[in-house]
């Protein structure tokens, strides 16, 4: 796997559909409760929708009600960017693919140990592989 994925604005929009285009690049949010794997419950991986890297396991995932996919922890070797966000008025630690830059969601101080962290992230954000 490259190290990383450049590639224009332009070239995002022809890979990306337009709802995973506005959450990636553009930072949006999907509606709570809407999002293809919020209450996914099969052990497998998570990847970036943007470039495959791998992101979160299902063994870190865990239901924390706020209707999007939570996980307590990165996968082993996850690259995941952090930067500060004062968006619509609040402080928060986004979270980014450290591989293309793409937006995941955001990270919280009020999940689960072994971490005390919510991972709180976008469905159109990731790739689900189920374990075979």
């Amino acid at each position: 796997m490259d190290d990383d994925v450049p590639k224009t604005d332009r070239e995002w929009r022809r890979i990306l559909d337009p709802e995973a285009y506005q959450v990636l690049r553009r930072k949006g949010t999907e509606r709570a409760f809407t999002g293809r794997y919020w209450n996914e419950k099969r052990p497998g991986a998570y990847r970036c929708a943007g470039c495959g890297a791998p992101l979160f396991e299902s063994a870190t995932k865990f239901e924390s009600g706020s209707g999007w996919p939570s996980f307590h922890s990165p996968a082993d070797g996850a690259r995941i960017d952090e930067h500060r966000d004062t968006s619509h008025g609040m402080i928060r630690t986004e979270v980014a693919c450290g591989r293309c830059g793409s937006h995941l969601g955001h990270v919280f101080p009020d999940g689960p140990q072994p971490t005390g962290l919510r991972y709180c992230i976008n469905s159109l954000s990731l790739d689900f592989a189920p374990d075979d």
